[in-house]
């Protein structure tokens, strides 16, 4: 169902772009789109390789957690997979605040934009804000109803048979209570563990498709955005950062898909969604680059708010689902090695990934 409305995310974003049509006046002030003079053909020979090259960076990512299952040190249950999700949590942190928010505020605060409103309000960090308390209460509506759904089917235990052994016991009062006794206590604690496993199990699918809900708009705008460009020099810079961008991204997500435990398909399914947005997103960019003007006022207006919500949405990811939920986990507090690892992990992925900014 999540996928579904993903799907429906996009084709949603896709009728709000084709209309958009070339309107700039050429004011002086870069509100119409330039083109190196011949340079279309170049343009789109780079776009083509900018598609194999982020397609294969994004496949790669998100792959490499998912296979990781079959090596041992790189399976959940292990410390290094901690360390390899902090530093996928310190890049989609800084994804969030460094790469998406900074261009939604340039966005909707552009010189390209009439006066009105958007010169009057911050909109790009009112939206971000709203997208982050909009994910809390998905995020926690549905962990609640999964958990619901899943738990009423449990039926509950029956404690009929143990009096009917106690009956049949009865010589032998004291020993047979304490033997009793202890068998419940005992399947107690199996069936309390198996809750809480099911439970974070419930948790990590809940927080692993909002994620990619999150990835996926933005993959969509920056694929339009490149797609549509008709310059060469411009698309050149992008093709090696978007694919580390994309590489990173990918192993965030990876990661949480494999903490879900989802069935192959499943699993193959977020994986290929993942991997193909951004390529779909430039090849609609190369589809509509005739009609479509990414200074006009609706397409500024339009990836101002969806890359605020973006912001938000990764954001709160970020901070709450990844890193909040690990760093107070018991067991990183209580081994220092770990806790050190992690919190080196965390600043190494943030780095780089805003060093990333620089060329994209």
């Amino acid at each position: 169902m999540t996928t579904m409305r993903v799907i429906f995310l996009l084709f949603s974003f896709l009728l709000l772009l084709l209309p958009l049509r070339a309107h700039g006046s050429g004011d002086g002030c870069g509100c119409t789109n330039r083109t190196d003079g011949g340079d279309a053909r170049k343009a789109l020979s780079t776009k083509a390789v900018a598609i194999a090259s982020i397609l294969s960076a994004g496949a790669t990512g998100v792959l490499i957690p998912i296979a990781g299952r079959s090596v041992p040190a790189l399976r959940p249950e292990n410390d290094v997979f901690f360390v390899i999700k902090a530093f996928a949590a310190g890049v989609i942190l800084a994804t969030g605040l460094i790469h998406i928010l900074p261009a939604a505020f340039a966005s909707l605060t552009s010189p390209c934009l009439s006066d009105g409103p958007w010169h009057d309000f911050p909109f790009a960090g009112f939206v971000a804000m709203s997208s982050a308390i909009g994910t809390m209460i998905v995020d926690s509506l549905a962990t609640s109803y999964y958990k619901r759904s899943h738990f009423s089917k449990a039926q509950p235990l029956d404690d009929d048979g143990g009096g009917d052994e106690e009956r049949a016991g009865g010589h032998a009062g004291h020993v047979h209570v304490h033997t009793h006794g202890t068998h419940g206590h005992a399947h107690g604690s199996v069936a309390s563990s198996e809750e809480a496993s099911l439970s974070d199990k419930i948790r990590h699918r809940v927080v692993s498709q909002v994620l990619e809900l999150g990835i996926v708009v933005h993959s969509v705008i920056i694929g339009v955005s490149l797609g549509a460009s008709q310059s060469a020099s411009t698309i050149r810079p992008l093709v090696g950062a978007l694919s580390f961008h994309q590489f990173f991204e990918g192993i965030g997500l990876g990661g949480c898909i494999v903490q879900a435990n989802f069935k192959a398909r499943a699993t193959l399914i977020m994986a290929t969604f993942f991997s193909l947005t951004t390529p779909f997103g430039i090849a609609l960019g190369i589809a509509i680059s005739s009609s479509y003007n990414q200074h006009s006022s609706t397409a500024l207006i339009v990836e101002g708010f969806f890359n605020s919500a973006s912001a938000g949405i990764l954001i709160y990811m970020a901070l709450v689902d990844l890193l909040a939920a690990d760093f107070m986990n018991p067991r990183v507090q209580t081994n220092g090695r770990l806790q050190f690892g992690t919190h080196l992990a965390l600043l190494l992925g943030a780095g780089l990934m805003s060093l990333i900014a620089k060329w994209a």
